[in-house]
């Protein structure tokens, strides 16, 4: 039985325009919505269009449409304010064809803005089309073009990273009631990697003598995305401490990504040896290195973990296991830890999702743990993420007891009131300490930073100091200064599909993705879980750099007691050469080491540093656009460092001026300077700072209202003479400096021992120490603390 109206049977007489209501009838009712393309490449220059086709429901004067994509999306921001500047995007209407006795539509005008909220997560970020006086009629089109060049524009920059299925979806308000519906037919966009332009080695910094590990060649396009299909046939050479060299021939994968794997290298010779990868191209030069050292170990061996990936289950991009096999196959981790948006991921995911994790689990290959993330607002405790370190079903999303583990449950599923579970973050704690070998909770600063007026000693053993968020020293240092006892990781927080040390895109996620080094005694889960607990870690900003603290028989992470005249023990192993290493008491700076000056400072070399983020919170990313004016000498030459992505640049404007653009979010960036003489050189930098653009016009500054410029100046003979100028400004660790540096090769390995009786420690108390160090390229690492008490 039919429980449809038939109006030519049940109507009797009426008037209506002939034909209008079969044809509407056959319409869907939200409309029906199109794109001309099925494929971008990831950072490519294009215009895009889009057309809705209204349905049955037509739209009321007073509705209003919006094209909705996910908040991790990277893509360019659009503005409406200038038809000629890029990103501009529009919407035009064109009226469908009208049967006998229709009246057309009597719209006037449409109203198009861009908003980063928008609309709700994960389809945040949405451009909004109002409805100006008058209605739509069923049939008729809106025409959206996302970077119209019609105006002489130059298109839109797509997102940076690749993703299988892109959507754009749209929501319609037909009753011009501000209730949205949701357009069945999501536009859908294969967003695929770039052409070639780096060769990547992966491969450990540290091994044992004769130990068997494995080196990774990958092939990377200009935003870091790996590019797939392409077998092209290469090199790697193995050059040993004494000069002796082996050489091992591979080819790049011909289906998925361009990666090859060359498995059971063993080093015989202690020392430092280069991994030198080619792939011959005729247009791009295609090298790539990787330096592993080879030592005499104790029975710790070096691992890398990321344990703070999301993937589509959540907020992330490409689906679970995708970012299990990028991670274990491209960015060659040992450990990964897959983290789960707690109120976010449905019960039927989060099973599918652990099933997995267990059977690509392989001890003495690739640990993999499930995890999730505990979203709760920074005034309930801020966010924390629980490792599952245990075998078997994770207590979540409910315990034995029936009680709901999730901070609160809300998706884009979910109907009707949002219902708290485990809030605040003291119920957290309740609902996992009973059993803490099983459970690590690792407080990290991302969206929603945690809080440190929180603590739990057993829980809580580790701190996330860096991650695709940004760089957090403060939060390590702020942590210990409290008096808590833990140990510093560095994870990617990856939404964007590449874990492991991903590449920064141009965001909110705009920094080097971190990793984790650990320090394991077995290469399984119980062992990285006991490595982990006991602090046994190092923290660096994406790269396989290493690093080491002790004190005598003792590793950091430890509680120890020093004995008489103990000295203090540090490693570092890096490859761009590392130029300077600082020793940390809590938040305090007590002894430091600067390699270009022991090195000798050169009279012609100088750089400029910029770092730091505005704020703690999540839009932190300090946007630097600004200029530096050399007067009295020749500016020879310009290098840049930490300049993560293609749109940080520099360029020259004319004979005396050099300009650069960047963004920070704890990190920092430089540039180096080649100078006739500096003695006769005055140096100005002048720079705006600006915050990212939530609301408004990106094409206005969002000036940071606390150091809106900055100008800093000085005199060569000065700089001569103080080895440095800086200038610490308001915000997180916010600087700006002029600096002297050396024309020698920095070291890639340092090492060395520092004396606990110069150090001026108080007897009788617990102090935290740890090394942090920088490379040239201005990539970091830092150590766990060691939780030393001098004796009385």
């Amino acid at each position: 039985m039919s429980n449809a109206f038939d109006p030519g049977r049940e109507a009797g007489h009426y008037i209506a325009p002939r034909g209008l209501y079969e044809q509407n009838k056959g319409k869907p009712f939200l409309g029906r919505f199109t794109c001309e393309r099925r494929q971008l490449v990831a950072g490519e220059w294009t215009e895009l269009t889009l057309v809705y086709e209204v349905g049955a429901s037509g739209l009321a004067d007073g509705a209003w449409l919006k094209l909705a994509f996910k908040f991790y999306s990277d893509w360019a921001l659009f503005q409406t304010s200038d038809p000629r500047a890029a990103n501009f995007v529009s919407a035009e209407y064109q009226a469908g064809p009208l049967v006998p006795g229709q009246s057309p539509a009597t719209v006037q005008h449409l109203k198009v803005r861009f908003d980063q909220k928008g609309h709700e997560r994960p389809f945040q970020k949405a451009v909004l089309i109002d409805i100006v006086d008058g209605y739509l009629n069923p049939g008729d089109r809106i025409t959206i073009r996302l970077g119209d060049r019609r105006h002489g524009g130059a298109g839109t920059r797509v997102q940076s990273f690749v993703e299988k299925d892109f959507r754009f979806r749209m929501f319609i308000d037909p009753l011009g009631s501000s209730k949205f519906a949701e357009v069945p037919g999501d536009c859908l966009l294969d967003i695929v990697a770039g052409p070639p332009a780096t060769l990547k080695v992966i491969a450990p910094r540290l091994v044992g003598l004769n130990e068997s590990f494995d080196a990774i060649v990958r092939l990377d396009d200009a935003w870091g995305n790996t590019c797939q299909d392409m077998p092209l046939a290469g090199t790697l050479v193995l050059q040993g401490p004494e000069g002796q060299q082996e050489t091992q021939a591979f080819e790049l994968a011909g289906q998925g990504w361009a990666v090859a794997r060359l498995p059971a290298h063993r080093l015989a010779l202690p020392g430092e040896w280069k991994l030198a990868a080619e792939v011959p191209h005729p247009r791009l030069h295609l090298k790539g290195d990787a330096y592993v050292n080879a030592s005499d170990l104790s029975d710790l061996r070096p691992l890398y973990a990321d344990l703070h990936v999301h993937s589509d289950d959540t907020i992330g991009t490409n689906d679970t296991l995708y970012n299990l096999g990028y991670g274990r196959d491209v960015a060659g981790l040992d450990v990964l830890g897959y983290t789960a948006n707690d109120f976010n991921i449905t019960e039927a995911r989060w099973n599918k999702a652990v099933e997995l994790i267990h059977s690509l689990n392989e001890p003495g290959r690739f640990v993999c743990y499930p995890g999730t993330e505990w979203c709760g607002n920074s005034a309930a405790g801020g966010d924390r993420n629980i490792v599952f370190l245990g075998e078997g079903k994770p207590r979540f999303p409910f315990d034995e007891q029936g009680r709901l583990m999730r901070s609160f449950e809300w998706n884009e599923f979910t109907q009707g009131t949002i219902r708290p579970g485990t809030w605040p973050v003291d119920d957290l704690y309740a609902a996992y300490a009973d059993d803490p070998e099983c459970h690590l909770m690792i407080p990290h600063v991302g969206g929603r930073r945690c809080n440190l007026d929180w603590h739990h000693p057993q829980l809580e053993r580790l701190v996330e100091v860096g991650s695709a968020w940004g760089q957090f020293h403060w939060v390590y240092a702020e942590a210990l200064a409290r008096g808590y006892r833990v140990g510093a990781v560095a994870n990617s927080d990856e939404h964007q599909g590449r874990c492991g040390g991903g590449v920064p895109a141009t965001a909110v996620f705009g920094s080097r993705g971190g990793l984790t080094g650990v320090l394991a005694s077995r290469f399984d889960r119980q062992g990285v879980g006991q490595a982990l607990r006991a602090r046994r870690t190092f923290a660096t900003t994406g790269e396989r750099s290493f690093a080491s603290l002790r004190l005598g028989a003792h590793w950091m992470g430890e509680v120890c007691e020093a004995d008489g005249a103990a000295s203090l023990s540090y490693r570092l192993l890096g490859e761009a050469g590392w130029e300077n290493v600082r020793l940390y008491r809590g938040d305090q700076c007590i002894w430091e080491r600067d390699m270009h000056q022991e090195l000798g400072w050169c009279d012609t070399r100088v750089r400029i540093r910029v770092g730091g983020a505005r704020i703690k919170d999540r839009y932190r990313g300090a946007y630097w656009d600004g200029h530096i004016e050399v007067l009295g000498t020749s500016l020879r030459a310009v290098d840049t460092h930490g300049f993560d992505h293609p749109e940080q640049t520099h360029w020259r404007e004319d004979t005396t001026t050099l300009r650069f653009k960047t963004a920070t979010h704890g990190d920092t960036d430089s540039i180096e300077l080649t100078l006739g003489a500096l003695r006769d050189a005055r140096i100005t930098v002048k720079a705006h700072i600006d915050g990212y653009v939530k609301v408004g016009s990106p094409l206005k500054r969002q000036p940071f209202v606390h150091a809106p410029e900055v100008q800093l100046s000085i005199s060569g003979a000065e700089l001569l003479a103080k080895g440095h100028v800086r200038e610490e400004l308001p915000g997180t660790e916010l600087m700006l400096s002029i600096e002297r540096i050396t024309d020698q090769p920095l070291p890639r390995e340092i090492s060395g021992d520092i004396d606990l009786d110069g150090l001026g420690l108080e007897a009788g108390r617990e102090h935290p120490l740890f090394i942090t160090a920088r490379q040239r390229d201005q990539s970091r690492v830092w150590t766990s603390a060691l939780f030393v008490t001098v004796p009385r």
